[in-house]
This record gives C-alpha cells, structure tokens and sequence, in this order.
C-alpha cells in the first residue's frame, strides 16, 4: 500500500514538472496581444478579493515567482482550497497579469 502512495507521489511530481517546464505557444505571426481593458481591471480586482477570501489566510501574495510557475502552483492549490474553475482563472489573473 505505501508503495502505491509513493509511486502515485512520484507521478504527481513528475505531471507538475512537465507543467511547469512546458514551452507556452506564442501567438500567430501578425497578431498582437490585446490591450488591457477596464474588464481586465475588474477581474483583477475580484482575483484580488477571491486570493484574499481563500488563499491569504495562510499566504502572502508571491511576489518573486514567474507566471508559469504561479499557475503550477495554483493548480496544486486549487484542490486543497475548494477553487472553482472561474476563482483560479480570477485568481490567476491578479498573480500573473
């Protein structure tokens, strides 16, 4: 049984690095990245309220952490907090606009 446990543990670790090294996709050639948005501003805002709300009791905003590795992070601790799919994205945003 602890056997188990340990080589689930291994391939738990092994899926979050693959995550966290994987190469991002850039956009298509002639295309630009969208202008910021008073939207953006907003889900900013509520990503903000919603780290408050979940992940500040316990943490600070990370502040020396790259935005893969942000996400990586996010996704291990959307399971332990209870997150929906919208509070991570929201989440997200604020972290690594």
């Amino acid at each position: 049984m602890k056997r188990i446990f340990v080589a689930l543990g291994l391939i738990f670790a092994l899926a979050c690095a693959l995550r966290l090294f994987a190469v991002p996709q850039a956009a298509p050639a002639g295309q630009q990245a969208p202008k910021p948005t008073a939207k953006k501003k907003v889900s900013a805002q509520e990503g903000e309220r919603k780290f408050q709300e979940n992940c500040g009791r316990c943490h600070n905003p990370p502040d020396s952490l790259s935005p893969r590795e942000v996400k990586a992070v996010l996704q291990h601790m959307r399971v332990r907090a209870m997150l929906s799919q919208e509070d991570e994205q929201l989440i997200l945003k604020y972290l690594a606009p």
